[in-house]
Order: C-alpha cells, then sequence, then structure tokens
C-alpha cells in the first residue's frame, strides 16, 4: 500500500515541473550570471524571471524587493541583524512567545551578547496573540516587531497587517515570518506595511536550500553575508541557480493554483479532523479553529505522549508529526501548547497533520480508519494512573477548558 505523506509543514514534495525547471542550470546552462557573456546573461535571465514569480506570489510591487537567501531561517536572522543594524537608539525587539526557533534562537542569542531587551508577547488557549500586550510592549526603543504569519505547529493565523501599522506608528519596522503562509493563503503585500518578510522554497513544493527576503523598497538594509555584488549588494556569494529557479517554479505553480488548492485542501482537512474528533474520545484540536491556513490540523489525544502514535501510524505507512521539525528529538513538549496553556492531559499527546495539494481524499479516510485503533491500543497499555479520574483530578488540570477554549469533544 502506498505511504501517506501528511507531515507538509516539515517539508514538501519537489515536484516534477519544479524538477524539469531546474535540470538544465545543472548541466547546460552552466553559466554564472554576474558574467557579462551569453553563458551568464542566460542564467540571469533565468534569476530575473524567478525573482518576479516570487514577486507574484507575495503581492510585492517590485521584483528587486525579494532577495534570494539559503532559507526560512537565513531570511529571519538577516532581518532581525539588519534591524538592528540600522535603526541606532533602538534596541527593543517584540515578538510572540510561539515564534518558530529560527526566531527565538537567535533572540535570546543577542539577548544574552548584546543586552538587546525581547518582549514575548504571549497568546490565549487558541493561540490568537494578546493584542493589548503587543501595544504596550511598543515604544521609542523598538526597534523591530516580528510576527509570524502564520504558526508552523498549528496554523493560526496572526493579524501581521495591522500588527504591521501599529509598528509603524511607533516608528518601528515590521518583519514577519510568512514561511507557513505562502503558498497557502493569498498575499498582497503592495497594500501592506510590512517591512520585510521570509519564506522557503522546500514548503511550497520548490527545493530545499533555498528561501528569499522580502526587503520593501525604501527600507534601510544591512547584508548579513558580504562578499560580491549580487542581489543587489544585499547578499554576497554566487547564486545557487539551480535552487533559484526552482523557487521561482514553485512559486509561479502555487500562485496559479491557490485558489482551488486553498478550497480543496481545506475540504480535506476538515474531513480528517471530523472523522478523527468522530471516532475518538478524549481529543481536542489545537488552535484558532476559525482563523488558520487551511491545511493543517493539530490535534490532542489525552493521556498519550504523541511518540507512540507517531511510531504506530509510521507503521501502518503514514508520516505525521508532533511539531516543528526543527525542534524533533527534543523531550520537551512544545513550546506553543505550552504557552497556549494546553491541559497537563494533552500537552505531549499532540499530533500535527499537515496537508498538501497532492493529498488525496483516500489517504485521510485511510489515516481516519488507522488512527483509532492505535488510539484504543495504546490507551489500553498505559499505566493504571493514567486513567481519567486520576488525571482530571492532576495539579494543572482545567475540566472547564476542556469543553470551551481547546475545542474538546
Amino acid at each position: 500500500m502506498a505511504p501517506v505523506y501528511l507531515d507538509n509543514n516539515a517539508t514538501t514534495r519537489t515536484v516534477s515541473d519544479v524538477v524539469a525547471a531546474m535540470l538544465p542550470f545543472f548541466g547546460a546552462q552552466f553559466g554564472n550570471a554576474s558574467s557579462t557573456h551569453a553563458f551568464g546573461s542566460e542564467v540571469s535571465g533565468a534569476i530575473r524571471q524567478a525573482r518576479q514569480d516570487v514577486q507574484a506570489l507575495i503581492g510585492a510591487a517590485f521584483d528587486h524587493e525579494i532577495v534570494f537567501t539559503s532559507g526560512g531561517t537565513e531570511s529571519d536572522n538577516t532581518a532581525i541583524l539588519s534591524a538592528l543594524e540600522t535603526q541606532p537608539g533602538r534596541d527593543e525587539i517584540i515578538t510572540s512567545a510561539v515564534e518558530h526557533p529560527a526566531i527565538l534562537s537567535l533572540l535570546g542569542h543577542l539577548q544574552k551578547t548584546r543586552g538587546i531587551t525581547v518582549h514575548y508577547i504571549g497568546v490565549d488557549s487558541c493561540g490568537r496573540l494578546d493584542l493589548d500586550a503587543y501595544k504596550r510592549a511598543l515604544g521609542p526603543r523598538t526597534c523591530l516587531a516580528t510576527i509570524m504569519w502564520a504558526n508552523n505547529e498549528t496554523g493560526t493565523l496572526f493579524p501581521v497587517e495591522d500588527l504591521a501599522a501599529l509598528a509603524h506608528d511607533a516608528g518601528a519596522l515590521f518583519h514577519s515570518d510568512a514561511v507557513q503562509a505562502v503558498g497557502k493563503i493569498a498575499l498582497d503585500l503592495k497594500t501592506s506595511a510590512i517591512d520585510m518578510l521570509s519564506l522557503s522554497g522546500h514548503k511550497l513544493h520548490g527545493p530545499k536550500g533555498i528561501g528569499a527576503l522580502y526587503v520593501r523598497k525604501g527600507v534601510k538594509f544591512k547584508p548579513l553575508i558580504l562578499g560580491g555584488r549580487q542581489e543587489r549588494g544585499r547578499r554576497g556569494g554566487t547564486e545557487n541557480v539551480p535552487g533559484v529557479v526552482g523557487l521561482g517554479k514553485a512559486a509561479q505553480l502555487a500562485h496559479a493554483a491557490l485558489d482551488g488548492d486553498t478550497n480543496d485542501i481545506r475540504a480535506l482537512r476538515d474531513r480528517l479532523e471530523q472523522g478523527i474528533m468522530g471516532s475518538i474520545s478524549h481529543c481536542r484540536i489545537n488552535g484558532d479553529v476559525e482563523h488558520r491556513v487551511p491545511n493543517t490540523s493539530n490535534i490532542s489525544f489525552d493521556f498519550l505522549d504523541s511518540e507512540p502514535i507517531l511510531l504506530n501510524l509510521d507503521r501502518e505507512g503514514i508520516a505525521a508529526s508532533s511539531g516543528s521539525a526543527c525542534a524533533s528529538g527534543s523531550m520537551e513538549p512544545s513550546h506553543v501548547l505550552r504557552a497556549m496553556k494546553v491541559p497537563a492531559v494533552a500537552l505531549r499527546g499532540a499530533i500535527r497533520f499537515s496537508l498538501s495539494r497532492e493529498t488525496t481524499e483516500a489517504e485521510i479516510d485511510r489515516t481516519i480508519d488507522c488512527l483509532p485503533t492505535i488510539i484504543s491500543r495504546l490507551r489500553a497499555m498505559s499505566p493504571p494512573w493514567l486513567d481519567r479520574e486520576t488525571v482530571g483530578t492532576s495539579p494543572g488540570h482545567d475540566p472547564e477548558r476542556d469543553t470551551n477554549d481547546s475545542h474538546a469533544v
């Protein structure tokens, strides 16, 4: 039986059209884009086309606002460090408590090494940002607010366009890690106050090792990587031409199919959730079910750890995850779910199912068929102290949240 892949927030398959677009640039079209002869000019033209394709996908005003990078992490790091370099006298950064490690790790490092102040804005039980706390944190020393567009674990969407306008009112820059939003929802940066935005190729059926940073025209910028004059002097080093072309093709395909993909994928996600919630007791959907990307479902199974669930799913040929791939191997509960104050009984048993335009109804139905048996078997093997009565009275358990904020069934 063919495997089922439901871990597309970790990475997507590089589709055949993208591979075909990349292949000539490993062979016949091998020139350096900075060279003035014909070998170089045909390559520079391909890079220019890719830049325009990414521009169109995110709704940027100009193609030169797109800076190609090695991926989302580099783009995030570049945006933060550039903001600090170009905003003298401002040494405070605002972020959310549920950001990706690409943001949180760098900010923690900067706190220790540069003494900057970081305001970590909390979220409610649905993963929604505390807007009042965000507004209070803005001030004359705010250098940058960096808030993700869509959470990588729950899919919850943040009102980044409104947040960007508020940051500008305080004289600060605004950056968004949009790695999990680009290609899944429509973006129109021309009409927003967002100054910088990160995206990654392998999250939208492009290759790994390539991404982009959007830098709005007029925003002061300092490069992270110094070298030649590539990328208008904003990112030194010979371009990863096959990767750039692959990202451009993936962006073109995503843009062309966005409306249809969004509706189809949402329908499959809802089918998955309805099947699981209708057949398995004591589980809950984590995140804002009304405002999230269409492909993501994070479901906690009470009284269980995620690892044995994932192992059993894998034995059935079904791939899912417990959260961010960048945090895999950690025995600690998800920092996202902890920030949401998910009850103790559900904190360790969260599974993220993330779909793509390649996901089929048959794959969803197979998952729905397999999962109840897996959960039932694992709960039967659980130690006696994990019965409902015992856990229901354990410290940190809030019965009211089981039926309200956390969408429990």
